[in-house]
């Protein structure tokens, strides 16, 4: 790891230790937001880190934006950070759009989306509705990637503008639909889609981002369930003697070093964006992690793991969102597998026996 993303991840460890703690993250679970904990975070420029800074962002590139995810990950952190950045943020910034100053999400597309874009300069309306956008309801942009004949453009849709319907995930962390009925947007929310920035793109991002919020997650579950059961006594001794025990937290380490390590590969790799085969290969092998150390530090906790107030469970409930969100194991599985496939058996052992970084 470099000096400035080692002192990166050390300054956001710092602010997240103080702003959110277990307790903040209940309250924030309320609303799904903490507007103390984000105000800090744009003040110290960490939403728009990998955004270049001729474009208003923080600088750096995808490997540090993901350095910081998997802390915010560690802390359960109920903000979009990866979505104002590694997705939002960099969409706008390849568009010459400007930055908001308060919080940015995006709507990726899924089945059931409708973006209508018509008109053109001086005169563009929009006609939309998007579904389970990341902190919808809070931010003051929404990006919308669409098409309008024949060309593709970018949106940053107003949220003010738009009707907003509330929904959650099972970490009460909020996935709004929002709508917009022929809405007039000014030429600075609009702009001609550059290459290489589309809907396919923007989801190996977010599958990037999930991998990474992941991977810190479970850093620190596999922290806490080795305090746990070394804390726990039962028959007069640590219940991580106990050898069914103790195979629960190998489980868990291994699935958080699988998470980490892939995670760790794909970002380093993406120099510039991130390239699909490593991409599927980490959100596959962490979204699988969520669920084998999720089930295993639950084990090993007992009942108190599912309490409300307690670390385990604000983590668990979001691995096992964050798990299936932007493709899930089995969809990036699939994915990888019919790449590999279509490339030939001569691509096989390349593909698999090559591609390692230090990020």
């Amino acid at each position: 790891m470099s000096e400035d993303r080692r002192m990166l991840t050390e300054v956001a460890t710092s602010v997240l230790r103080d702003l959110c703690t277990p307790e903040d993250v209940v309250a924030a679970e309320a609303s799904g937001w903490s507007e103390p904990l984000w105000s800090a975070l744009a003040e110290a420029g960490f939403p728009y880190v990998s955004v270049p800074e001729e474009a208003g962002g923080s600088g750096g590139d995808v490997a540090d934006a993901v350095a910081l995810l998997r802390v915010a990950g560690r802390f359960a952190a109920p903000v979009p950070l990866a979505e104002a950045g590694l997705l939002g943020g960099w969409a706008l910034a390849a568009a010459g759009l400007p930055l908001p100053e308060g919080p940015l999400s995006v709507a990726v597309g899924r089945p059931g989306d409708r973006v209508d874009l018509t008109g053109g300069p001086g005169g563009w309306r929009l006609t939309a509705r998007v579904q389970r956008v990341p902190w919808g309801g809070r931010a003051e942009r929404v990006v919308l990637l669409t098409g309008s004949g024949g060309e593709r453009y970018v949106v940053s849709a107003p949220r003010g503008a738009a009707v907003v319907e509330p929904g959650h995930t099972l970490a009460a962390e909020p996935r709004d639909t929002l709508s917009w009925d022929d809405v007039e947007l000014p030429d600075d929310a609009v702009a001609a889609a550059p290459g290489g920035v589309d809907g396919d793109a923007l989801r190996l991002r977010g599958a990037l981002g999930r991998a990474a919020l992941i991977s810190g997650a479970l850093e620190r579950v596999a922290e806490l369930t080795v305090r746990y059961t070394g804390e726990r006594h039962q028959f007069g001794r640590p219940v991580a003697r106990f050898q069914a025990v103790q195979a629960h937290l190998v489980t868990i380490a291994e699935e958080a070093h699988l998470a980490g390590l892939a995670t760790e590969v794909a970002a380093g790799n993406a120099r510039p964006d991130p390239v699909f085969f490593d991409v599927a290969a980490a959100k596959a092998v962490a979204s699988e992690a969520a669920t084998v150390a999720a089930r295993a530090s639950h084990q090993a906790h007992g009942a108190i793991g599912m309490t409300k107030e307690y670390e385990l469970g604000q983590l668990s409930r979001r691995l096992w969102s964050w798990r299936d969100e932007f493709g899930s194991e089995r969809y990036w599985s699939r994915e990888l597998g019919r790449a590999l496939a279509g490339s030939g058996a001569d691509e096989l052992w390349p593909r698999i026996s090559t591609g390692l970084v230090s990020a």
